[in-house]
């Protein structure tokens, strides 16, 4: 049974008082791809909107085994302790292949698990990277206005779940390790650029001296690089999730580049590009549905992908006759 104004309404009223078990309901109402389902969701984050917008934004990336979810729960559980109220997404694009690992995260986050001013929640365990972004955005949105006031979006580091962190974040942590190997060899060009801060973690007992080392390596990387902002120029730190040794650092850069950017109005700025970067994705994502949901489109589709594939028809043909169904 569709749910009337007044059930939305009771939704959000439940969600701006924090009651968890309601914030759940509403996270698991914006994952739902039944088009009534979205259609209430909709409204319901439009609802809550002005109660928004006051939370850190932090993305957090590394590749497997940097202990991206240990530094979550030592970076939360520092904060929580300090009167914050935490809540942690996750993008996980291998969801949709196979099932992905990141329903872990909460056992590996032990403490923020079963801290009350804490909030964990997977990504959706299907669909597209665009789609799954997507939804995290309503949820991060949903998170706020229930008061949690750092919000933590955890990519699994593949592919382009990166970008689509950064385009939603304030600040873009990037993690790395210290002894695998040559250093600089882990470095993706692109991923840095995003980065608005490197951290060196497991930086403890023998460690400590080579994540040192590769801290001082990293600097020089970045050196070569022009920083994505003029107000900021992205640090390299040390830190030991497991000791919790620079949890307080990471979260004091956290801070600093929060102010500097709002002294300047970019952060205010940037928050306004990825609104409309994220009205685009929708957009283009619902563009997407009517083309493949549309049946003489995808009769057209299955033939024009046989043709293209044999090499009788040529992809730029393809697209003008299937784009001519549609009026466009």
């Amino acid at each position: 049974m569709p749910r009337t104004a007044n059930d939305i309404t009771s939704l959000a009223t439940g969600i701006r008082a924090g009651d968890r078990a309601t914030l759940a309901r509403a996270i698991t109402l914006v994952e739902s791809k039944r088009a009534d389902h979205r259609n209430e969701a909709h409204r319901l984050v439009q609802e809550v909107l002005p109660a928004t917008g006051k939370a850190v934004r932090l993305g957090i990336t590394g590749a497997p085994g940097t202990g991206k979810s240990t530094t979550i729960d030592a970076l939360g559980t520092h904060l929580t302790s300090h009167g914050h109220k935490v809540a942690v997404l996750a993008v996980d694009p291998s969801s949709s292949r196979t099932g992905g690992s990141i329903l872990g995260d909460k056992t590996r986050m032990a403490r923020l698990a079963v801290d009350p001013n804490a909030f964990i929640r997977p990504s959706p365990a299907s669909g597209t990277l665009g789609g799954v972004a997507a939804k995290t955005r309503e949820t991060m949105l949903l998170c706020e206005a229930a008061g949690y006031d750092v919000i933590i979006v955890e990519t699994v580091g593949v592919g382009q779940s990166e970008t689509a962190v950064a385009d939603m974040t304030d600040f873009f942590l990037l993690l790395m390790v210290a002894g695998a190997g040559d250093e600089l060899q882990g470095l993706k060009k692109g991923v840095v650029e995003l980065a608005d801060m490197i951290a060196v973690n497991k930086a403890d007992g023998d460690n400590t001296q080579r994540a040192r080392l590769a801290a001082a390596d990293f600097r020089g990387a970045l050196n070569i690089l022009t920083p994505a902002s003029a107000s900021w120029s992205p640090p390299v730190v040390t830190c030991s999730a497991l000791t919790g040794n620079g949890i307080a650092e990471l979260w004091a850069q956290i801070v600093k580049h929060r102010d500097a950017l709002t002294e300047t109005a970019e952060l205010a700025a940037r928050r306004r590009a990825q609104q409309v970067k994220w009205m685009w994705t929708m957009l283009e994502e619902r563009l997407t549905q009517l083309l493949r949901n549309d049946p003489a489109v995808r009769a057209k589709l299955k033939s024009a992908e046989a043709a293209v594939a044999a090499g009788s028809l040529a992809p730029t043909l393809a697209v003008e006759e299937i784009a001519g169904l549609l009026g466009i």
